[in-house]
This record gives structure tokens, sequence and C-alpha cells, in this order.
């Protein structure tokens, strides 16, 4: 399970404008007119329908897969020290990833960031794969998350240039389908093949999986009209765009605050307040004005939103280290404990989309972060020798059940709160809050797991019952902070009406 999942409201993710209301029409040649298409599956739709399904069900196997594989590999590189930057340089260049490729795929069509992203994510994955150092593979992780931002914006512009408006609900709703298998069957396989092959085949059997999807709808892709470049189209305005550039700033900037945090010297102090000065004033422009103080309505969705994302994937990150070198699990045991968030993650959307609910749309979104405090809470009571190791498995149940009810509300609210002209750029703030939150707290999550003695867990792992009481305050610290973190969400619940709704 994962925040980065994909919801409905994101179509226009990342870009500047709000997305185009209707697909082009085509040239002679080109996709059908609607009226003639028939459904997703039907004939003229069937083929890129399947690849787009399957290349979103491969970013999220590959999202389970490392989950499960990454304590392994870490520990064999000598580097649980930089655990938690394995996972945060993949969101920090996905955060710039996003930006460049709502811009590039504005400005001349999804395909070239589509096809860019697809190598990029596996070179990234071969990278990671025949890494001989922790720092090696945590560049092939930042590597991937720039294939994966611009793959999965792309995408979306994709879904709305190929598709007539009345087809893209069922297209959407499918991006977040194609989760479901993935979660359960992922630390499964990654698992197996951890233990049976090595770590470093999870990471580089993946980028074959991807070529079988993009050959089955590359014939739908180029039907699909392609945009001239017009006088802004060049890649020096790409690249200098006002969004790319603060996202830039954003992803540099939340790269030097960690790199600090890593080191906590004196010597730290530069990189971190250079960081800072770059984070802190793009940030504040890439959102609505009047998220970090909660603002009434929209501002506070969007704050929510970030908060949910991080404190889960930040927790989530650590749970599958915690169990495999405190309780001696296998890493396939210690996938399998997340996969029942998925599950229930699916159950508290489909709750929260009856229609006697809506009403209750924000209560629905603060006992959804309540759910998700107690999960984070429950977590660190593994450490103790008398509590069974799958509590953790039951504590994951009730937060995805929490994030289900959360996340897609949210989405809801941020529709009924935007104007039709605001749309596009408010789902793009709100991708961009998940991607910020996953930054900031797994970041803060891999000092505090450092300051409190995590980075001394030993390269060849050690048994369960001779683990040092100071690992033990590394994960508490850890779950503590993000059961914080997700507790000042639902205090941040009773913004999210505006004055007089």
């Amino acid at each position: 399970m994962s925040a980065d999942q994909p919801c409905d409201s994101d179509v226009a993710a990342a870009t500047d404008r709000p997305p185009i209301p209707g697909p082009p029409v085509p040239a002679p040649g080109g996709m059908p007119a609607a009226g003639d298409e028939g459904g997703v599956l039907g004939p003229a739709y069937r083929a890129l329908t399947f690849g787009i399904i399957s290349v979103v069900s491969l970013v999220a196997f590959e999202a389970s897969a490392v989950n499960t594989a990454m304590p392994v590999a870490a520990r064999a590189l000598d580097g649980i020290g930089l655990y938690a930057f394995a996972f945060s340089a993949f969101f920090t260049a996905s955060l710039f990833a996003m930006a460049l490729s709502g811009e590039w795929s504005d400005r001349r069509g999804p395909l070239a960031p589509l096809f860019t992203g697809v190598a990029a994510f596996g070179t990234g994955l071969l990278i990671a794969g025949g890494a001989q150092s922790m720092g090696m593979f945590v560049a092939g992780r930042g590597v991937q998350g720039l294939g994966g931002g611009l793959v999965i914006v792309s995408l979306y512009v994709v879904v709305g240039r190929a598709y007539p408006e009345r087809l893209r609900p069922a297209v959407m709703a499918s991006f977040s389908a194609a989760w479901v298998v993935p979660v359960i069957v992922g630390p499964l396989v990654a698992g197996t093949v951890t233990e049976h092959a090595g770590w470093r085949w999870v990471f580089l059997s993946i980028p074959v999986l991807i070529l079988l999807p993009l050959g089955v709808m590359l014939p739908a892709l180029r039907k699909l009209p392609r945009a001239e470049p017009g006088p802004l189209g060049g890649a020096r305005h790409i690249l200098g765009s006002r969004r790319t550039r603060l996202a830039l700033a954003a992803a540099v900037g939340a790269g030097l605050v960690q790199y600090a945090g890593q080191h906590l010297s004196w010597a730290a102090l530069l990189p971190a307040a250079a960081g800072l000065a770059l984070l802190v004033p793009a940030v504040l422009r890439l959102l609505p004005r009047g998220t970090f103080r909660a603002a009434r309505g929209l501002p506070a969705v969007v704050l929510m939103r970030g908060l949910a994302a991080g404190a889960l994937v930040a927790a989530e990150s650590f749970i599958p280290l915690l169990l495999v070198t405190q309780r001696g699990l296998t890493a396939t045991l210690a996938g399998l404990s997340l996969t029942g968030g998925g599950l229930t993650w699916a159950l508290g959307s489909f709750v929260q989309s009856r229609p006697r609910m809506d009403p209750h749309r924000e209560r629905l979104m603060g006992l959804g972060m309540a759910f998700l405090a107690v999960a984070i809470a429950m977590v660190p009571l593994a450490l103790l020798d008398g509590v069974p190791v799958w509590i953790v498995a039951v504590a994951w149940t009730v937060g995805g059940f929490g994030m289900g009810l959360n996340i897609s509300s949210g989405s809801v609210l941020l529709l009924k709160l935007s104007r039709p002209a605001e749309v596009g750029s408010n789902s793009g703030s709100l991708q961009m809050s998940d991607a910020l939150g996953n930054v900031t707290f797994v970041g803060v999550s891999g000092v505090l797991f450092v300051a409190f003695g995590g980075g001394s867990i030993a390269a060849g792992g050690q048994p369960a019952a001779s683990a040092g009481p100071g690992q033990a305050a590394a994960f508490v610290a850890v779950f503590a902070a993000m059961a914080v973190v997700a507790v000042a969400g639902a205090c941040v619940s009773v913004r999210l009406k505006q004055k007089g709704a």
C-alpha cells in the first residue's frame, strides 16, 4: 500500500493550467469519435486500457516489492544508516519530475515524457539492482523517482486526450483498482525472490516486465494527435517554467535538508540552511495560500492530505525493517504484514462513497486520521517479546481503512471546494502535497532513526533476542513521531468546512 496511489482528482496533476475540457479532435485515422468507440474495453480502446492498467500495476508492484526487499538490501550493502534515504530519494526526485511531466505533456504531448519516464524508471531499477554500495543504491532510487513522476502524470494526460469525457471516470477508477492485486501479490513474490535468488533480482527483473504493456498500447498511442511545439514548447521554456523551477528548488532543498539530517554535526548546518532557503519559499508558492496555517476549506484539505500521506509512508517504510531485524521474520512474512492494509484501504474508500456519507465528509476525514494514528501507535508494541508479531498486521488493517476514508473523502471534498477553472491547479496542489509529505516525514523519520541509534544495526543483522535497546528506541522514536503527525491531521479536520457552509 502506498500513499502514492492515484486518485480521481489528480487528472491534471502538476500542471500550471486546468486540464483541457475534452479530448482534441483526432486527425483522420486517429482515435474514434465519441459514440463510436464503445466502452473502455471495447475494440477501440481495449489495448490502450490494458496497457495503461498494466503499467500502473507494475509501478504498484514495484512499490510493494521494494518495501519487502529493502531491509535485506540495506543490510547487505551495510547501509542501514541511509535506509530512509533510499525511500526519500525516490519521492524527492518524483516531486520535480511530476511538475516537469505536466509542463512537457501540456506543451509537447504525453508520449515523450511517458517513454522517457519508462526508460528512466527501468534504468533506476538496474542501477539499484547492481549497486555495490548504499550510495549507489540511493542514486538508483532517485533515478527511479524521476521515471515514476514522469510516467504517472503523462498517463493522466493520455487518458484526457485518448478517451471521451464519459469514459474517463471508468479509466480513472481502474488506476486505483490496479493497485489491489500488486499490494497482495507483491510482498509474496518479492519475498520469495529475495530469499531464494537474492534481493537484486527484485530490482533487475521488473524492467523486462514493462516491455510487454508498452508494446500492447504502442499502436493506440501512435494514433493520438501529435502536439506541434509552439513558441513556448522548447526544452528551455519547459524547464524554465515557473512550476518546474519551483519544484526543482523544492526537490534540491529537500535533498540538502535530508543530507544534513544524516550528518548531525556543525558542518551540516550549511547544507541545512541552504536547503531550507530553497525549500520553504518554493513550497509556499506551490501550495494554496494558507495551507500551513490550516486556513478553512481547501488549504486545510491540502494540508491534511500531506500529513496523511507522509505519516503513512514514513511508518510503512520502517515496518519491514522492524520485523526483520527485531523479530527475526523473513522478508516474505514482513512484507505480507502490510497486505491487509491494501484491502481495507479499498473497503474504506467504498464506505465513504455511499451517498448517505456525503454530509459527513469532513468527519470521515478526521475519523480516518484517528484510525491511522491508532494503527501507527500499535506497531512498536511488536518490539515487546510477549506481544504476538501479528499485531502489526492487525494494526495495518486499521490504518488502511482509515486511509481509505481519508484520502478518497479528501479527493471528493477538493472537487466540491474548487471552482471549475481551478480544478486542475488544485488537483496538482493535492498531489504535490502528497509528495512533499512523503519527502518531509520519511526524511524526519530517517533523522530520528539515526539519532536514536538505529544506524548501529549490523549489516549481517542480529537475532531478535540480542537486539540492543538503542535499536528499539530508534523504532519507537519513528512510530511515535508519525503517530503525532496523524493526530495533528485529525485536529486539522475541524478546519475542513468553509465558514457559512
